[in-house]
């Protein structure tokens, strides 16, 4: 195993791995922008190194200087965590260049993967069912439409290496195609800086149905199930949940063993996820994520098992310690992702400074954020701060579960879209099932003030009742005791200040 890991990433999946390092007893190295330099996740690992700048490009997509940070402090290894390098191909061949370990699947199988025309290709191949459309790309809007026309409208138009929702645009007649066309190419150009574009048949009512996996290196490999990933807005998700209310155990055992299928067809290693689209008793192949999700947790809740520690463990040759038939879930997770932005202005992002913070508890219930008061949101990066997770004996008890921690939750300084996850949760036709990933667009949120009275109403009860208790604590300071007095200090194991950035530590031997 690892004795030390390089972390090239930020904020709540930096601190993800570091807990499961630590608890492995691998000594963690952090990387971190200017705009980063009092973050959590610098301060929680063994060593922070600074990257300068504090635009991602140069920083954390800086790839010779996340790779020279590895080097110079004795990391053995690097975890690309999801987002900026995370699916780069160039950037797994440079670290194994470098003679790094990478936590991640094998270059080829990223390239194999990356590109939306050339994984639908492998897919065809391989026998795994694609949504009806093109292999190849399309070359103009004339090309485009003489396709369009042999596969029928409606039409999605897809970036070749499009990625989070950037470059799509869904045309349902021909005179739509030209200006959807340029904007979609347009996109891709400056999200990817591939304009290439592909078609497909958009499905009127699909539902968004992910499979977890996981390979090691001697040619094993396993699925967790399915996650139910519907609730989304502008192909954003927003509400995850495991396992999926529509999936019966047949269709469960047949996805996953299609999915098991798509990753054996490039080679893959890791931990890493095919997406489908359901959609009237069929399912089609969307694409595949070379990478850890963001809504793993739901799939570890219901399994019980660390997907971060399987990471590690086949990164380092280690075989999976268990088959398919050992794998049984129970239960039901589900997650909400707390983004910084505006539910009621068309979820527009939300800047500021956290100045209030207080995470739900109880039975059940996991947050994964790297928030902190004082904390200050910008623009450079991703808008979500935090996942609130929970686990519930069946579906009912999860949503319950979410409802009240959902209440309990605040984050004082920038808006959240805590309260529209409040109105999903709590919409009869979310509870039975009827959704599809057109659910949270179709919903009213300008009349949504009653989710958020909500939530400030529990808010605004339990600060009554701590403020209550802090005045009735207050009037017996002079009888404090000795372990009163000390509880002031820091009792943390982690350092209370910033870690020697610009020393190196000695290697290991």
């Amino acid at each position: 195993m690892f004795q030390r890991i390089l972390i090239a990433n930020r904020g709540e999946i930096a601190l993800r791995v570091i807990r499961t390092a630590r608890e492995m007893g691998i000594e963690v190295v952090a990387v971190y922008s200017d705009f980063d330099r009092r973050a959590l996740h610098t301060r929680m690992a063994h060593f922070a190194v600074p990257l300068g700048g504090s635009l991602p490009r140069e920083s954390y997509l800086d790839m010779a200087k996340v790779i020279r940070a590895a080097k110079e402090t004795g990391a053995e290894a690097i975890h690309p965590g999801y987002g900026f390098l995370s699916e780069n191909a160039d950037f797994a061949q440079k670290v194994s260049d470098a003679g790094l370990a990478w936590i991640g699947p094998p270059p080829s199988a990223i390239r194999a993967m990356g590109d939306k025309i050339t994984s639908r290709r492998n897919m065809k191949q391989a026998g795994v069912p694609v949504v009806p459309g093109l292999v190849d790309p399309v070359a103009d809007v004339e090309m485009a439409l003489a396709e369009a026309r042999g596969i029928g409208y409606p039409i999605a138009i897809k970036a070749a290496a499009g990625g989070g929702g950037k470059g799509i645009r869904i045309v349902r007649a021909e005179k739509e195609m030209a200006g959807a066309f340029r904007t979609a190419s347009g996109e891709a150009l400056a999200s990817f800086g591939d304009g290439r574009l592909y078609l497909e048949r958009y499905l009127e009512e699909p539902r968004h149905i992910e499979v977890q996996l996981l390979f090691d290196k001697h040619g094993n490999g396993v699925h967790f199930g399915e996650r139910e990933c519907s609730i989304q807005r502008r192909h954003q998700k927003l509400i995850e949940e495991a396992p999926s209310v529509i999936v019966t155990p047949e269709l469960r055992a047949k996805m996953g063993a299609i999915a098991v299928q798509a990753g054996r067809a490039v080679g893959y290693q890791n931990a890493g996820t095919v997406e489908f689209l359901y959609s009237k008793g069929e399912f089609f192949f969307l694409e595949m994520n070379t990478r850890l999700q963001v809504e793993h947790p739901v799939t570890e809740m219901v399994y019980g098992v660390d997907l971060v520690r399987e990471q590690l463990r086949v990164a380092a040759g280690e075989k999976l310690g268990f088959t398919q038939a050992d794998i049984q879930p129970k239960g039901w997770s589900i997650e909400v992702r707390i983004n910084a932005e505006d539910p009621f202005n068309n979820f527009v992002p939300s800047t500021g400074t956290i100045k209030n913070l207080r995470a739900p508890g109880g039975p059940g219930v996991r947050m994964d954020g790297a928030l902190y008061r004082g904390m200050e949101v910008g623009l450079n990066y991703d808008p979500m701060l935090a996942k609130l997770i929970v686990w519930g004996g069946d579906r009912d008890e999860a949503i319950r579960r979410m409802v009240r921690a959902l209440q309990e939750l605040n984050v004082g300084g920038v808006r959240t879209g805590a309260p529209a996850a409040l109105l999903v949760l709590e919409d009869e036709r979310f509870r039975k099932g009827n959704f599809d990933t057109h659910f949270l667009a179709s919903m009213d949120l300008s009349n949504a003030s009653g989710g958020e009275d909500v939530l400030v109403a529990a808010v605004a009860a339990i600060h009554r009742h701590l403020l209550s208790r802090r005045r009735a604590l207050a009037t017996s300071a002079s009888s404090r005791t000795h372990w009163q007095q000390r509880s002031r200090s820091r009792l943390s194991p982690y350092p209370s200040h910033q870690a020697e950035p610009h020393r190196a530590p000695e290697k290991r031997p």
